[in-house]
């Protein structure tokens, strides 16, 4: 009996040892990853700041990184578990740094949540009566520095809530609660948002994140201002990214695309034909584009030819809706704003550049909110990678383009 009670003892402690021994080699391996892996990521933003890992429910590879003390925004993401790449483009300098930056803290991340607008009589990142330059640009802390409360968790998702109070340049002060909830999506989730049949020949993982603002006090009224939901992702640039947006001519027969914000864009970097825009998304000029709800569709997305990756983003819109307009002016029609907007990164005018990254942007219309009424913006992103074909079957469906015809475009 006692020799059975031995060897029964030896074999709890080999487990447990070897459970032990998991569980470093997990965490070393982690620690280990090369950069650009989701597992690099996990380990460096564990280091700084809590991290919450969520997973698909029906793909262990498919998975987020999310941080509460960053407004709850989804860090990066991978198709292919800690040795995947990872997606979103993380400032590890100044997370690493720990201290506050003025103006932004550029943390990264491949959703976040802000206000709009930024720009105009209804600004909520200038104050009344200051001009509108980038000595008086700042962002708010309630969308930059200030940490979200996790009120649900499970394997598989996230929701946040937050009360505040903000004021516009119009000196309007909103009293408000936001919340905001991340949920992992499965295959069939992914298969049904994007109208697909059965994904085969990729990797993918996507989530989408559900965003609210309740007003708490008296009504909005539009000569006031009104506050909109927008959602910015921050992506890894390379020299073969392309952005895509494709628009609609239904309710415009000239698009509607504003392409000056910092500039005229050079030819060889901005294209328009037919119903597609596509932006080099390499990181080495500074430019922005906005499709207005009229002409912009629900879906925009990029491709990198050198990696094999097609990102994609779906989101809420409303064409005869009113949008922010966030030109740093005041405006004639300020609720005459963009639904859509991306970005590529590049060098200031000191030859400093926070990036190199690029930018898918989506924003929610705008309404008077009675007190206890809200507004609500829903966005998913999606990651694929594999075959080429397989790749060319989802561009075609929802971006209306073909993997070729993109890498053909900027040659």
């Amino acid at each position: 009996m006692k020799a059975h009670y031995l060897v029964m003892l030896a074999a709890m402690m080999a487990a447990a040892g070897c459970s032990t021994n998991n569980k470093s080699d997990k965490l070393e391996t982690e620690q280990t990853q090369a950069a650009g892996t989701f597992g690099y990521d996990l380990a460096f933003l564990k280091k700084h700041k809590e991290t919450i890992v969520l997973t698909a429910p029906d793909n262990a590879d498919a998975r987020a990184l999310i941080n509460p003390a960053f407004q709850g925004r989804v860090m990066t993401s991978t198709a292919n578990g800690n040795a995947g790449n990872s997606y979103g483009w993380i400032n590890y300098k100044l997370i690493e740094s720990g201290v506050y930056q003025p103006h932004m803290n550029g943390f990264g991340g491949e959703e976040r949540f802000w206000l709009s607008p930024e720009g105009g009589q209804f600004s909520v990142y200038f104050k009344k009566g200051q001009t509108f330059d980038f000595e008086n640009w700042q962002t708010p802390a309630l969308i930059d520095t200030v940490a979200y409360k996790v009120a649900e968790s499970d394997a598989s998702s996230v929701k946040f809530q937050v009360d505040a109070m903000i004021e516009n340049y119009h000196g309007k002060t909103f009293v408000i609660g936001i919340s905001r909830e991340v949920q992992m999506l499965t295959k069939q989730n992914i298969a049904d948002l994007l109208d697909l049949p059965a994904l085969s020949g990729v990797k993918a993982v996507a989530y989408r994140s559900t965003n609210s603002i309740t007003n708490k006090d008296e009504e909005w009224k539009p000569e006031s201002g009104m506050l909109g939901i927008w959602l910015l992702g921050m992506f890894r640039p390379s020299d073969q990214t392309t952005i895509i947006a494709p628009f609609s001519k239904a309710l415009s027969e000239k698009p509607l695309i504003t392409d000056d914000y910092f500039g005229k864009i050079p030819a060889d970097r901005l294209v328009v034909k037919d119903s597609l825009l596509f932006l080099k998304a390499d990181g080495k000029h500074r430019s922005k584009i906005g499709i207005a709800p009229k002409s912009a569709r629900n879906v925009a997305g990029s491709y990198d030819a050198e990696k094999g990756m097609l990102t994609i983003i779906k989101f809420d819109l409303d064409p005869q809706g009113q949008y922010m307009k966030s030109t740093w002016e005041l405006h004639k029609d300020p609720y005459n704003g963009d639904a859509l907007n991306a970005y590529n990164d590049g060098k200031l005018a000191d030859g400093t550049q926070m990036g190199p990254f690029y930018e898918l942007e989506s924003n929610s219309s705008v309404r008077a909110l009675k007190e206890g009424e809200s507004i609500t913006h829903r966005q998913s992103t999606f990651h694929f990678e594999g075959e080429k074909a397989a790749l060319n079957v989802i561009a075609q469906k929802v971006l209306g383009v073909n993997i070729d015809q993109i890498g053909e475009v900027f040659k």
